[in-house]
């Protein structure tokens, strides 16, 4: 009787401990995945930009106009499942002020403008994206 007050007991302990460990393993995956850091962009490039098509709405990028101080950054994510860039001047005339080269899908470009002005960029595998950043 004693051996099989023990085993029971043996067994209900190895259940609590099975038990104890899977809820902390979730929490643990919980804590990492609320700790990944997550980049917030000034433009974002959206989902299906890379067809033709949002320059008519003018969503290729968006805002596709955006007004900052001088001195500050602006940050543009790639939602995109194709490769974009954000590339000063136009698809015809650039202007070799900056260059994200190719952004991978959630890739992003961070960029610090120092003077006032307006900016004007492009996407250099998708001419119909365009966008302005005007520095005040």
């Amino acid at each position: 009787m004693l051996k099989q007050i023990i085993s029971i007991g043996l067994i209900g302990a190895v259940i609590l401990v099975t038990i104890a460990l899977s809820f902390s393993n979730y929490s643990i995956e919980e804590n990492v995945e609320e700790t990944d850091l997550i980049i917030q962009g000034d433009v974002i490039m959206p989902t299906k930009v890379s067809r033709p098509g949002c320059e008519i709405n003018d969503n290729c990028y968006i805002p596709s106009q955006i007004v900052i101080k001088k001195g500050k950054q602006v940050t543009w994510i790639n939602k995109d499942s194709a490769f974009h860039s954000v590339t000063s001047g136009f698809y015809d005339v650039p202007s070799d002020l900056f260059d994200s080269g190719y952004l991978d899908p959630s890739e992003s470009y961070t960029l610090t403008f120092d003077e006032v002005g307006t900016y004007d960029y492009f996407c250099t595998l998708h001419p119909w994206m365009n966008g302005q950043v005007i520095v005040e």
